[in-house]
Protein backbone atom coordinates (compact mmCIF):
# COMPACT_ATOMS: atom_id res chain seq x y z
CA UNK A 1 0.00 0.00 0.00
CA UNK A 2 1.32 3.47 -0.86
CA UNK A 3 2.32 6.05 1.75
CA UNK A 4 -0.61 8.20 0.64
CA UNK A 5 -2.99 5.27 1.10
CA UNK A 6 -1.58 4.58 4.55
CA UNK A 7 -2.06 8.18 5.57
CA UNK A 8 -5.61 8.16 4.21
CA UNK A 9 -6.36 4.99 6.14
CA UNK A 10 -4.90 6.43 9.34
CA UNK A 11 -6.93 9.61 8.91
CA UNK A 12 -10.08 7.58 8.28
CA UNK A 13 -9.47 5.48 11.39
CA UNK A 14 -8.79 8.61 13.44
CA UNK A 15 -12.08 10.04 12.28
CA UNK A 16 -13.87 6.99 13.65
CA UNK A 17 -11.93 6.85 16.93
CA UNK A 18 -14.16 7.27 19.99
CA UNK A 19 -14.09 10.63 21.72
CA UNK A 20 -12.88 9.87 25.25
CA UNK A 21 -14.41 13.03 26.70
CA UNK A 22 -17.81 12.23 25.23
CA UNK A 23 -17.57 8.64 26.46
CA UNK A 24 -16.68 9.88 29.96
CA UNK A 25 -19.59 12.32 29.97
CA UNK A 26 -21.99 9.57 28.90
CA UNK A 27 -20.73 7.37 31.72
CA UNK A 28 -20.96 10.20 34.24
CA UNK A 29 -24.51 10.99 33.15
CA UNK A 30 -25.50 7.32 33.33
CA UNK A 31 -24.08 7.04 36.85
CA UNK A 32 -25.89 10.14 38.11
CA UNK A 33 -29.18 9.06 36.55
CA UNK A 34 -28.82 5.55 37.97
CA UNK A 35 -28.21 6.85 41.50
CA UNK A 36 -31.34 9.01 41.42
CA UNK A 37 -33.46 6.17 40.04
CA UNK A 38 -32.18 3.62 42.53
CA UNK A 39 -32.46 5.71 45.66
CA UNK A 40 -36.11 6.27 44.78
CA UNK A 41 -36.61 2.52 44.32
CA UNK A 42 -34.67 1.02 47.21
CA UNK A 43 -33.87 3.89 49.59
CA UNK A 44 -30.49 5.19 50.72
CA UNK A 45 -29.66 2.35 53.12
CA UNK A 46 -29.93 -0.32 50.42
CA UNK A 47 -28.30 1.81 47.73
CA UNK A 48 -24.83 0.50 46.81
CA UNK A 49 -22.04 1.49 44.46
CA UNK A 50 -22.31 -1.94 42.87
CA UNK A 51 -26.00 -1.41 42.11
CA UNK A 52 -25.34 2.04 40.64
CA UNK A 53 -22.56 0.64 38.48
CA UNK A 54 -24.75 -2.19 37.25
CA UNK A 55 -27.66 0.11 36.40
CA UNK A 56 -25.32 2.59 34.67
CA UNK A 57 -23.50 -0.13 32.74
CA UNK A 58 -20.05 0.78 34.08
CA UNK A 59 -17.49 -0.82 36.36
CA UNK A 60 -17.58 0.22 40.01
CA UNK A 61 -13.97 1.40 39.73
CA UNK A 62 -15.21 4.01 37.26
CA UNK A 63 -17.43 5.39 40.00
CA UNK A 64 -14.70 5.30 42.62
CA UNK A 65 -12.40 7.15 40.25
CA UNK A 66 -14.76 10.15 40.37
CA UNK A 67 -16.51 9.88 43.75
CA UNK A 68 -15.40 8.62 47.18
CA UNK A 69 -18.81 7.31 48.29
CA UNK A 70 -22.41 6.72 47.28
CA UNK A 71 -23.37 9.87 49.21
CA UNK A 72 -21.03 11.95 47.06
CA UNK A 73 -22.51 10.41 43.89
CA UNK A 74 -26.02 11.19 45.09
CA UNK A 75 -25.15 14.78 45.99
CA UNK A 76 -23.73 15.44 42.52
CA UNK A 77 -26.73 13.71 40.96
CA UNK A 78 -29.13 15.84 42.93
CA UNK A 79 -27.29 19.05 42.09
CA UNK A 80 -27.26 18.04 38.44
CA UNK A 81 -31.04 17.53 38.39
CA UNK A 82 -33.06 20.59 37.28
CA UNK A 83 -35.30 21.95 40.05
CA UNK A 84 -37.61 24.88 40.44
CA UNK A 85 -35.03 26.86 42.38
CA UNK A 86 -34.32 30.29 40.89
CA UNK A 87 -31.52 32.79 41.31
CA UNK A 88 -33.97 35.38 42.65
CA UNK A 89 -37.45 35.44 44.15
CA UNK A 90 -40.34 36.81 42.14
CA UNK A 91 -40.98 40.47 42.85
CA UNK A 92 -44.56 41.58 42.30
CA UNK A 93 -44.28 44.33 44.90
CA UNK A 94 -46.10 42.15 47.45
CA UNK A 95 -43.53 40.37 49.61
CA UNK A 96 -46.07 38.19 51.40
CA UNK A 97 -47.62 36.98 48.15
CA UNK A 98 -44.20 36.32 46.62
CA UNK A 99 -42.98 34.32 49.61
CA UNK A 100 -46.19 32.31 49.75
CA UNK A 101 -45.91 31.50 46.07
CA UNK A 102 -42.33 30.28 46.42
CA UNK A 103 -42.95 28.27 49.58
CA UNK A 104 -46.02 26.64 48.06
CA UNK A 105 -43.82 25.52 45.18
CA UNK A 106 -41.28 24.28 47.72
CA UNK A 107 -43.95 22.21 49.44
CA UNK A 108 -44.97 20.71 46.10
CA UNK A 109 -41.33 19.84 45.41
CA UNK A 110 -40.67 18.38 48.87
CA UNK A 111 -43.72 16.13 48.57
CA UNK A 112 -42.81 14.93 45.08
CA UNK A 113 -41.35 11.40 45.49
CA UNK A 114 -38.84 11.98 42.70
CA UNK A 115 -37.39 14.95 44.57
CA UNK A 116 -37.95 13.79 48.12
CA UNK A 117 -36.12 10.45 47.97
CA UNK A 118 -32.67 11.74 46.94
CA UNK A 119 -32.93 14.93 48.99
CA UNK A 120 -33.93 13.09 52.15
CA UNK A 121 -31.21 10.51 51.56
CA UNK A 122 -28.56 13.22 51.30
CA UNK A 123 -29.87 15.03 54.38
CA UNK A 124 -29.84 11.85 56.47
CA UNK A 125 -26.40 10.79 55.25
CA UNK A 126 -25.00 14.27 55.99
CA UNK A 127 -25.94 13.86 59.66
CA UNK A 128 -23.25 11.16 59.94
CA UNK A 129 -20.70 12.54 57.48
CA UNK A 130 -19.08 15.87 58.34
CA UNK A 131 -17.55 16.38 54.90
CA UNK A 132 -20.80 15.57 53.13
CA UNK A 133 -22.61 17.94 55.51
CA UNK A 134 -20.17 20.71 54.60
CA UNK A 135 -20.65 20.15 50.88
CA UNK A 136 -24.40 19.80 51.30
CA UNK A 137 -24.56 23.16 53.05
CA UNK A 138 -22.08 24.92 50.77
CA UNK A 139 -23.34 23.65 47.42
CA UNK A 140 -27.04 23.16 48.04
CA UNK A 141 -28.38 25.00 51.09
CA UNK A 142 -26.38 28.23 51.12
CA UNK A 143 -27.21 29.31 47.54
CA UNK A 144 -30.91 28.85 48.31
CA UNK A 145 -30.70 30.82 51.55
CA UNK A 146 -28.86 33.62 49.74
CA UNK A 147 -31.79 34.05 47.33
CA UNK A 148 -34.15 34.76 50.22
CA UNK A 149 -31.60 36.94 52.01
CA UNK A 150 -31.18 39.21 48.97
CA UNK A 151 -34.91 39.79 48.73
CA UNK A 152 -35.35 40.48 52.44
CA UNK A 153 -32.36 42.82 52.43
CA UNK A 154 -33.91 44.79 49.57
CA UNK A 155 -37.15 45.05 51.55
CA UNK A 156 -35.17 46.17 54.57
CA UNK A 157 -33.42 48.86 52.56
CA UNK A 158 -36.82 50.03 51.32
CA UNK A 159 -37.96 50.44 54.94
CA UNK A 160 -40.48 47.60 54.93
CA UNK A 161 -38.48 45.40 57.32
CA UNK A 162 -37.09 46.55 60.65
CA UNK A 163 -33.55 47.91 60.09
CA UNK A 164 -32.22 46.06 63.14
CA UNK A 165 -33.28 42.64 61.88
CA UNK A 166 -30.51 40.14 61.11
CA UNK A 167 -31.56 39.15 57.59
CA UNK A 168 -29.83 35.77 57.65
CA UNK A 169 -31.55 34.91 60.92
CA UNK A 170 -34.87 36.03 59.43
CA UNK A 171 -34.40 33.63 56.51
CA UNK A 172 -33.76 30.76 58.92
CA UNK A 173 -36.83 31.78 60.92
CA UNK A 174 -38.89 31.50 57.74
CA UNK A 175 -37.44 28.33 56.25
CA UNK A 176 -36.40 26.39 59.35
CA UNK A 177 -39.90 25.16 60.26
CA UNK A 178 -40.48 23.91 56.71
CA UNK A 179 -37.25 21.92 56.76
CA UNK A 180 -37.90 20.59 60.25
CA UNK A 181 -41.48 19.51 59.55
CA UNK A 182 -40.42 17.81 56.33
CA UNK A 183 -37.31 16.10 57.68
CA UNK A 184 -38.88 14.91 60.95
CA UNK A 185 -42.32 14.22 59.44
CA UNK A 186 -43.65 16.09 62.45
CA UNK A 187 -46.75 17.48 60.75
CA UNK A 188 -48.45 17.98 57.39
CA UNK A 189 -46.47 20.02 54.89
CA UNK A 190 -49.20 22.02 53.18
CA UNK A 191 -49.81 25.33 51.46
CA UNK A 192 -51.87 26.42 54.46
CA UNK A 193 -48.92 25.78 56.76
CA UNK A 194 -46.47 27.82 54.69
CA UNK A 195 -48.99 30.66 54.22
CA UNK A 196 -49.39 30.94 57.99
CA UNK A 197 -45.63 30.75 58.43
CA UNK A 198 -45.09 33.66 56.02
CA UNK A 199 -47.70 35.80 57.78
CA UNK A 200 -46.24 35.08 61.21
CA UNK A 201 -42.66 35.73 60.10
CA UNK A 202 -43.45 39.00 58.36
CA UNK A 203 -45.29 40.29 61.44
CA UNK A 204 -42.10 39.64 63.42
CA UNK A 205 -40.04 41.55 60.85
CA UNK A 206 -42.21 44.68 60.65
CA UNK A 207 -40.51 48.00 61.45
CA UNK A 208 -40.93 48.95 65.11
CA UNK A 209 -43.10 51.98 65.74
CA UNK A 210 -41.59 54.68 68.00
CA UNK A 211 -42.89 54.42 71.52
Amino acid sequence: MSTEANRAGEANWAGRAPDASRRSERSRRAILDASIQLVGEVGYTRLTIEAIASRAGVGKQTIYRWWPSKAAVLLDAFLDTPTGEAESLPDTGDLAADLKSVLRATVDEFTDPGFEAPYRAIAVAAADDAELARQFAERLQEPGLAVYARRLRAEQEAGRIDPDVDVRLAVELLLGPVQQRWLNRSGPLTHEFTDQLVDLTLRALEPRRPG
